[in-house]
């Protein structure tokens, strides 16, 4: 056999795969990085007091965990490194995406219990940062039992003659912990999505019936501000992971085989669960605005080490004073 394969060429109908979603994760990576450098910069300075600031901490890893495999899945993409690079992928940096996701799809959803026993029960039993920090050492926990066994059964080798597929380098038991682990996920995801809704529904009703009651300028400023908090965490989870999870299941199954597609509509359902993946990703770039929003002291923090740079600036700009 020859000893210099050459390259596998691009599939014409995956351009949009291959070409277009290798630039915008890019983007997003280099925004992302910036974005979460300066939450991480800021949130490291600020003590865990309160069971938000240890879940909006949880976030901004879950954030910088996936950051780290975007690099890795952009030279897949665009066939740098040639298989060995997709192996890598397939067995370590996409199971620390996924791993990752759902992490911050979990935290999203304590936050929201947290927020409703405050501010609906006003009880304080889960506000404690050790209860919440115990909570968020279980959540990473759950993840790694669920994730990373994927990693340790994709380990078959593949013959290097036929069309690549990252399933073919799963056991069988690799399979059925695949479409296993997908299962659970998806399950979690559908759980949180129910919690958030009942949640800040019951949140909404909460603040608007104190709104009526008070009718003060300061009750509506108030409404106001939990109405922007409470509307930045929805936005986000339906923007970024209502998509991905529609067609994520018809795709689960289509890989091991439970239902049957043909080419075509294989490949138009792959382009969409990596369009609506990508949204996922988007994520990184949307939950500085979260922790903008909804905790005071990330604001104040913020707002005070910018109002400092922008002194610092304008001083250097006069320069020293000069007296005749």
């Amino acid at each position: 056999p020859p000893t210099n394969r050459k390259r596998e060429p691009p599939d014409s109908s995956f351009l949009f795969v291959n070409q277009v979603l290798p630039v915008l994760y890019v983007l997003i990576c280099v925004a992302g990085f910036i974005l979460n450098g300066c939450a991480a910069w800021i949130f490291f300075r600020v003590p865990s007091t309160s069971a938000l600031v240890v879940y909006l901490k949880n976030m901004m890893v879950a954030d910088l965990l996936m950051l780290m495999s975007f690099p890795w899945k952009v030279a897949s993409d665009l066939d740098l490194g040639g298989r060995p690079m997709k192996v890598l992928v397939c067995r370590y940096t996409a199971v620390f995406f996924y791993l990752s996701m759902y992490g911050g799809i979990l935290f999203m959803g304590l936050i929201s219990v947290e927020r409703y026993v405050k501010i609906v029960h006003s009880s304080a039993v889960l506000a404690s940062s050790s209860s919440s920090s115990r909570l968020a050492v279980l959540v990473w926990l759950l993840l790694q039992v669920c994730m990373l066994p994927n990693s340790i059964l994709s380990n078959q080798s593949l013959d290097p003659t036929r069309p690549w597929r990252c399933m073919a380098l799963k056991s069988h038991l690799g399979l059925v912990w695949h479409q296993a682990s997908s299962l659970f996920s998806v399950s979690l995801f559908w759980a949180t999505l129910l919690l958030l809704a009942f949640c800040y529904t019951s949140i909404s009703r909460r603040i608007y019936f104190s709104y009526r009651r008070t009718s003060r300028d300061g009750g509506q400023q108030a409404h106001r501000k939990s109405n922007r908090s409470i509307f930045s965490l929805l936005a986000v989870f339906f923007v970024c992971f209502v998509p991905y999870h529609v067609c994520r299941i018809p795709y689960t199954f289509s890989q091991n085989g439970a239902i049957a597609l043909s080419p075509a509509a294989h490949a138009v359902l792959y382009q969409l669960k990596e369009g609506t993946l990508f949204l996922s990703a988007l994520n990184v770039c949307l939950d500085p605005i979260i922790y903008f929003l909804m905790c005071r002291t990330f604001r104040e923090s913020l707002l005070l080490k910018l109002n400092a740079a922008a002194a610092a600036e304008q001083s250097r700009q006069k320069g020293p004073r000069t007296f005749t």
